[in-house]
C-alpha cells in the first residue's frame, strides 16, 4: 500500500505507547485517524496533540465487546471515512507464576490479546473485501516467535497473533488486502504499569509473593525503558505497510527469530 495520504487508519490502544507512535507516524504521512483506548485522559491528550495535523476521531473501546466494537466501526466510517488500515494494537502484558494462574486471568489476557485482534479483523475484513482494498497490522511480540521469560499466557497469546496473521495474509491476498504482524523487542512504554492497574484481582497471594511479583514487574519495566522509542516503532510500521511486509520487527534479534527461510516459504505459498 504505497498511498497513505487521505486514508483512514483505525488503531486500538491508539492513545498510548506503540499505538500513539503509530498514530503520529500515520498522521505525518497524511492519514486520517480513528483512535480507540480505555484511558479517557490519554484519548483527550492524543486528540489534542494530533488534531492540528489531521482529522482525528477518538473512542473509548474495550476490544472484547463485539457489539460495541461493531457500532463504533460504523461510527468511525461515517465520521472519518472507510477504514483502509486497521491496526489491532491493544494488548496487555498479563501474567502470573504458573502455580497462581486462574481461569479468570487466562480469559482476560486471551480476551484482549487474541479475541481483540479477531474481533477487529472479523468486523473490518468484510468491509475491506467489499472495497477490494485494505491493510491490517496485528501487534504481536518477539515472544510470539520464541518462548521467553514473558510468561505462558502472554507468550501463548502472541504466538496466536503471529499464526493468525500468517494465515490471514495468505487468505486475504486474492482480495487485495495485506496483513502485517508487528513483532517488537523491548519498547519504551508503560504497558507493565497499565497492565497491573487493570488485571483481575487474584486471591491467595501472600505478601511475599506480591512483593516478588512487584520486583519482577519493576525489572521488566526497566528493560522496556531501555528499548526502542514508540515513535520509531510507529515509523517502522508505516514503512512496513507501504512495503506490504509480512513481519515488522524492531531489532536484529527479532529479524533473526523470523528467519529468511520462513519468510521465503510464506511468500511463495499460494492462497488456499
Amino acid at each position: 500500500m504505497d498511498r497513505i495520504e487521505g486514508r483512514t487508519v483505525f488503531i486500538t490502544g491508539g492513545a498510548r505507547g506503540i499505538g500513539l507512535g503509530m498514530a503520529r507516524a500515520f498522521a505525518d504521512a497524511g492519514a486520517k485517524l480513528a483512535l480507540a483506548d480505555l484511558d479517557d485522559e490519554a484519548l483527550v491528550a492524543a486528540r489534542a496533540e494530533l488534531e492540528s495535523r489531521t482529522a482525528v476521531h477518538t473512542v473509548r473501546l474495550d476490544v472484547r465487546d463485539r457489539r460495541t466494537y461493531t457500532r463504533i466501526a460504523d461510527e468511525i466510517e461515517a465520521t472519518v471515512g472507510p477504514v483502509s488500515i486497521l491496526c489491532n494494537n491493544a494488548g496487555v502484558a498479563g501474567g502470573a507464576p504458573v502455580n497462581k494462574l486462574t481461569f479468570e486471568l487466562w480469559d482476560w489476557v486471551m480476551g484482549i490479546n487474541v479475541d481483540g485482534v479477531i474481533n477487529g479483523m472479523q468486523i473490518f475484513i468484510p468491509r475491506m473485501i467489499e472495497r477490494g482494498d485494505g491493510h491490517i497490522v496485528n501487534t504481536a511480540s518477539g515472544a510470539g516467535l520464541a518462548a521467553t521469560a514473558s510468561g505462558a499466557m502472554y507468550t501463548t497469546s502472541k504466538f496466536a497473533v503471529v499464526g493468525l496473521s500468517e494465515a490471514m495474509r495468505l487468505e486475504l491476498a486474492p482480495f487485495g488486502i495485506g496483513v502485517s504482524v508487528l513483532c517488537p523487542g523491548p519498547v519504551r512504554t508503560n504497558i507493565i504499569a497499565n497492565t497491573r492497574a487493570q488485571e483481575p484481582p487474584r486471591e491467595g497471594i501472600t505478601p511475599d509473593e506480591r512483593q516478588r511479583e512487584s520486583d519482577l514487574a519493576a525489572l521488566a519495566d526497566r528493560i522496556l525503558q531501555g528499548g526502542t522509542p514508540p515513535d520509531d516503532v510507529g515509523r517502522m510500521v508505516l514503512a512496513g505497510v507501504k512495503e506490504n511486509r509480512l513481519y515488522i520487527h524492531t531489532d536484529r534479534m527479532m529479524e533473526a527469530l523470523i528467519g529468511q527461510r520462513t519468510r521465503e516459504l510464506l511468500d511463495a505459498m499460494p492462497p488456499w
